[in-house]
């Protein structure tokens, strides 16, 4: 292909995924896989630079562009080498007309930028949202160690023990560590979440929101596959995908529940009370993820932005009500979101901690992050992980 062909064909995807975007249709990575299916004989050198096209269009806009045109000539306001290939040549895009305006940019929609900014997140903390993310995996202690582990390729030593780094783009899948379970790709700022729950062996430990199931699995090897671990999700599709998971990991589950979405209580009566350390990993915003998909800040509203915050309040009070009481030993209960957004972090603690007088907010000695409000917060530019809230919540006797 010629590189003003990539550049159509890059317009063509974009139009696609700003049109899921506002539809809430498939995620980018998805439709550009199927995109690529359909355009066989693009190789692979190809593929790969109009991925980094379709990407980098989408990381140059604020606001959802009005089409995937305007979004590629965003980018090239930002790349003097794209524009000369807007020149009418076959299969390439179509000479720019007098008056055609580029896509706005920004870091989000106009709301969520402010709504980023009046939660301490403006200016380069802002901008580190919309960088390229390197890849963490975390050794898997049922399996490896530090000392043991073997890679095809040299890896960076993270503050998180049992956290290691490669480079953006590394292809681990057809590794022997990673095929035998001795690896498994979990960001470091995830990898803190789960040492904050500080689970041990012989615990009961939930798992509230485990979906996939890669924070369970970290759990598991946290207790040393000993005590009771605990999975619970409404997502039938995502948490299908624990059981195989596990059992490459060499992880233990002592059950896994899919509950009806409001039953949660109903579903987990089994264990009300009874557990050591409750997970709550809410759904949210994603707002620390955007290194990873940028096109998700393009999907989010503010109605979805209430029902986040809602399922968030609900969840703590499923939580509550499973962690032993405090005459049984007491337990404790430890909020996690990848959201940056003070609305589904501090504020939601807040507003639990007002509602039950009963619990307290807990310090955390861990290696990364810093205070906001009464948990700590991970950032892409401080902390060089996925956005993070974290708080752990007990009660005294």
């Amino acid at each position: 292909m010629t590189p003003a062909a990539r550049v159509q064909a890059a317009i063509e995807l974009l139009d696609l995924i700003i049109a899921a975007a506002r539809d809430n249709g498939p995620p980018a990575d998805r439709l550009l896989a199927e995109g690529f299916r359909q355009r066989r004989y693009a190789g692979s050198k190809d593929r790969r630079a109009i991925r980094e096209l379709v990407y980098g269009a989408i990381r140059a806009c604020g606001p959802v562009p009005e089409s995937g045109r305007a979004a590629m000539l965003r980018l090239a306001e930002l790349d003097a080498q794209i524009l000369p290939l807007f020149d009418g040549s076959q299969y390439g895009p179509a000479p720019i007309e007098a008056g055609e305006q580029p896509a706005q940019g920004g870091i989000a929609p106009e709301w969520l930028e402010r709504a980023l900014a009046e939660s301490g997140i403006a200016g380069e903390e802002a901008q580190a949202l919309l960088t390229r993310a390197p890849l963490d995996i975390r050794i898997n202690t049922l399996k490896a160690s530090a000392e043991t582990l073997d890679l095809p390729e040299e890896a960076e030593a993270l503050a998180v023990p049992g956290a290691l780094r490669l480079k953006e783009g590394t292809q681990i899948e057809q590794w022997d560590a990673f095929q035998s379970g001795r690896i498994a790709v979990q960001d470091c700022g995830s990898q803190q979440a789960c040492l904050a729950i500080g689970a041990q062996p012989g615990e009961t430990v939930i798992d509230l929101c485990a979906g996939a199931g890669g924070k369970t699995i970290a759990l598991a090897a946290a207790m040393e596959n000993r005590g009771i671990l605990v999975a619970s999700d409404t997502d039938r599709a995502r948490f299908s995908r624990l059981a195989p998971r596990a059992q490459q990991a060499g992880a233990e589950v002592a059950d896994a529940i899919l509950i009806d979405p409001g039953k949660e209580l109903e579903g987990l009566s089994e264990w009300a009370g009874k557990a050591d350390a409750v997970l709550v990993d809410a759904p949210c915003s994603g707002t620390g993820t955007w290194r990873r998909n940028p096109e998700a800040r393009w999907r989010l509203t503010p109605a979805q932005l209430e029902r986040y915050t809602a399922a968030q309040a609900h969840l703590l009070d499923i939580a509550a009500e499973l962690v032993k009481p405090p005459e049984e030993g007491g337990g404790r209960l430890i909020y996690v979101t990848c959201s940056l957004l003070d609305a589904e972090g501090p504020d939601r603690i807040e507003a639990f901690l007002s509602a039950n007088p009963q619990w307290k907010a807990r310090t955390m000695d861990l290696p990364l992050g810093r205070e906001c409000g009464s948990g700590l917060r991970l950032t892409p530019h401080h902390d060089g992980t996925d956005g993070f809230f974290i708080a752990r919540l007990s009660r005294p006797w």
